[in-house]
């Protein structure tokens, strides 16, 4: 650790490191010096620290599959390939016994523990659609987890049922959901949303669907998509207010900070972005999640599926405990044409120990499932 001191007494940024490492969270402004540091090595080498003190040499990861069971659409947002207007001839919504085969098949062949349920915004799926998904899959398949419906799509039922998205949500969680993916975050500033997703629910509403899930005992993922429109002004803002709703409920299980893919999207053609933003820059979002979150959301995700393996073994060393999920059967990525969007939990076993890494294959709530 006195190599790592004599570097970051020689940083601008030492005084936030130090305070850091003495327990204290950095407050807003703070983070806003460290979005603007270019010191990503140094970042980097305190966040790994930090991560392998409270975990060891080891990585965790789900096998999972993600069921986007719709692809009809109507909040337009300029960053997704994936979607489809209503009546479009490449729209589809999955049927009760298609959803039933794809876990099935995907239980008896990588005895996954997770299935991640999210599609579009689809006006004409009432509740009872996601009721009877949610029943089946816990009836028939106990020790796979229900991760799904972004607080954008909870919103939209509640519209088409005419309730609030509390009672949406209660009635989710008796029918079977038992944890909600964070998506629909992008960025918490309203100014980002009005240009990339301007359809889509509010920051306020977000966070207001979050804390109302958390208060009911369903915890979340907190997930942040950057590298499009933002400013670091508006990343130093999303991470502040994860941060207070996380003091107030202690319900996000972990952060997933994961970088915009341009290919085959509007924002693309409209020129607003041109080119993802690259590896360094997931290194050093990957870093300050860590610095800024540890001991509150204990697990960092290190998002392989818009950077590729060989980024994610490298953000395992900068403050990443976790690799996420195997991801079988992605459709919203893979339509950017970002890479292969889906790993066997082999591959992800191997990218682990590559790096010396031991590996846990863990569950839904991050309990040990086995080690390997």
């Amino acid at each position: 650790m006195s190599q790592i001191t004599e570097q970051i007494h020689s940083s601008q940024i030492s005084d936030i490191l130090e305070k850091i490492i003495a327990g204290n969270r950095p407050n807003k402004s703070e983070i806003l010096r460290l979005l603007k540091s270019d010191d990503v090595h140094l970042m980097g080498l305190v966040a790994g620290n930090m991560t392998q003190k409270r975990f060891g040499r080891k990585a965790s990861f789900v096998n999972n599959i993600i069921l986007n069971y719709t692809n009809v659409c109507v909040t337009d947002c300029k960053f997704c390939a994936f979607y489809r207007p209503p009546g479009d001839a490449e729209s589809y919504t999955l049927t009760l016994d298609q959803i039933k085969t794809r876990v099935q098949t995907a239980w008896d062949m990588f005895e996954i523990r997770q299935v991640l349920i999210q599609g579009g915004h689809n006006p004409a799926l009432g509740i009872e659609y996601y009721e009877d998904a949610f029943k089946m899959i816990r009836t028939k398949f106990p020790k796979i987890g229900v991760h799904g419906l972004s607080a954008s799509e909870i919103d939209m039922i509640a519209k088409v049922e005419r309730t609030s998205t509390k009672e949406i949500l209660s009635r989710l969680k008796d029918s079977g959901l038992q944890s909600i993916p964070g998506a629909g975050a992008e960025i918490l500033v309203d100014s980002v949303k009005d240009v990339i997703s301007p359809k889509k629910i509010s920051s306020a509403d977000w966070l207001r669907i979050m804390e109302e899930a958390h208060n009911i005992g369903l915890p979340a993922s907190a997930t942040m998509m950057y590298g499009h429109v933002e400013s670091q002004e508006d990343v130093a803002q999303h991470l502040s207010q994860i941060i207070s709703l996380q003091e107030k409920t202690n319900g996000f299980m972990a952060f997933i900070p994961w970088n915009f893919e341009p290919n085959n999207t509007l924002m693309q053609k409209e020129n607003l972005v041109k080119f993802g933003v690259g590896g360094m820059h997931l290194l050093k979002m990957i870093a300050i999640s860590r610095l800024v979150l540890d001991g509150l959301i204990n697990h960092i995700q290190s998002s392989w599926l818009t950077n590729g393996v060989g980024m994610a073994q490298i953000a395992l060393q900068y403050g990443a405990d976790d690799f996420g999920g195997t991801l079988i059967g992605e459709e919203v990525v893979s339509c950017t044409g970002a890479r292969s969007t889906e790993l066997t939990g082999q591959k992800i076993i191997d990218a682990i120990h590559q790096i010396g890494y031991q590996v846990e294959e863990r569950d839904n709530f991050y309990n040990l499932v086995r080690m390997h």
